[in-house]
């Protein structure tokens, strides 16, 4: 018995549209990098069929993806020598540009190709400063070869939706672009929080596999990873006896527990906390004893159980990502990208 990730089809469907009618004058630019969060690039196809365009990370993505699709494709990283560009043009991929050194590669080329330029507007990460940026733009100008297809930044702190950055940061933006030019600023958090940011392209991530940028339950996403794994063994252990290594937890009277095919080897989080709620049978059980690589162990009590039993540790109607990630000191989108491939994946509609 295997631990699985299902992965909804019309979760996927539906969680696109809500982006959709939230920025209904934009064009989508979805995020499918880290293997779609994830989720896997084969089990994603109503992203990658109905987006306007699919942004990666690395090379090695763009090509994974270009088999899968015809769909223009935004290579985020850009590219940093003469082969990296020979691959980015013959995968005929958009590309990024955010550092200096990338402006002249790209303005020497002798087949065209699509930009998108990144400007640091107050993050202090990947983009050309202000000087940069007009440098970038006359640069591109002497080769017509070179078409801008968009300019482009990103907050930092838009998961925080009062923070005085995310002001500062379009202002700026707006101070260095006009719309002139095609314009992209807002990613899940500015989607669902900052109209003003929308521009022309939005670049929804971890909103379209169901998930908060703000760590609370999003009422109009749907999950889209329900992570589950089987009940192994139920026993029952006496007071005064602890579970798991280190004895983290022990019995304050007679307690009946389920042992749990799933660990920090699957991906599920070591740091999940005593009382972490897995949902077994419709009802939510607390997690008891310290994760090990292969199992965990959980508090039955309050329900009837049996082996072979399948449990949902994340990505029902009762149990989101966001909580589980709560109680584990981390964020959703460490989660659903640290699922091992000893997982069993599959599509279900």
């Amino acid at each position: 018995m295997q631990a699985t990730a299902s992965i909804s089809q019309s979760a996927l469907a539906h969680n696109l549209s809500a982006v959709r009618q939230s920025c209904s004058g934009s064009k989508i630019v979805s995020m499918v990098k880290a293997d779609a969060y994830g989720h896997h690039l084969t089990l994603v196809d109503p992203i990658i069929d109905e987006s306007d365009l699919l942004a990666v990370s690395e090379l090695s993505e763009a090509q994974k993806l270009r088999e899968k699709t015809d769909k223009p494709i935004l290579l985020l990283s850009g590219v940093y020598s003469q082969d990296e560009l020979q691959s980015v043009l013959a995968l005929d991929c958009h590309v990024v540009v955010h550092e200096k050194e990338q402006i002249n590669l790209i303005a020497q080329t002798k087949q065209r190709i699509g930009v998108w330029i990144k400007i640091d507007t107050g993050m202090h990460r990947l983009g050309l400063l202000a000087n940069e940026y007009h440098e970038c733009i006359e640069a591109f100008k002497n080769n017509t070869l070179v078409e801008v297809e968009c300019v482009m930044s990103h907050f930092a702190c838009a998961d925080e939706i009062d923070h005085p950055t995310n002001e500062s940061q379009l202002n700026e933006f707006n101070q260095l672009t006009n719309d002139s030019v095609k314009r992209s600023m807002a990613n899940s958090a500015a989607i669902l929080s900052n109209k003003n940011a929308l521009f022309d392209f939005v670049r929804p991530g971890i909103m379209l596999y169901g998930i908060s940028p703000f760590g609370t339950d999003e009422s109009n996403l749907k999950p889209v990873m329900e992570l589950s794994a089987p009940i192994l063994s139920i026993k029952t252990i006496q007071t005064g006896e602890s579970v798991g290594y280190g004895a983290t937890w022990t019995a304050n009277k007679k307690t009946n527990i389920a042992i749990i095919g799933i660990g920090y080897g699957d991906g599920y989080p070591r740091h999940a906390k005593n009382g972490t709620p897995v949902c077994i049978n419709g009802e939510l059980c607390p997690l008891i004893g310290r994760v090990s690589m292969d199992l965990i162990c959980v508090n039955i009590d309050s329900i009837t159980a049996k082996v072979g039993d399948v449990v949902t540790l994340w990505g029902n109607e009762k149990l989101s990502a966001e909580t589980v990630a709560t109680w584990s000191d981390t964020i959703g989108y460490e989660l659903v990208t640290g699922v091992s491939s000893r997982v069993s994946f599959n599509k279900v509609l």
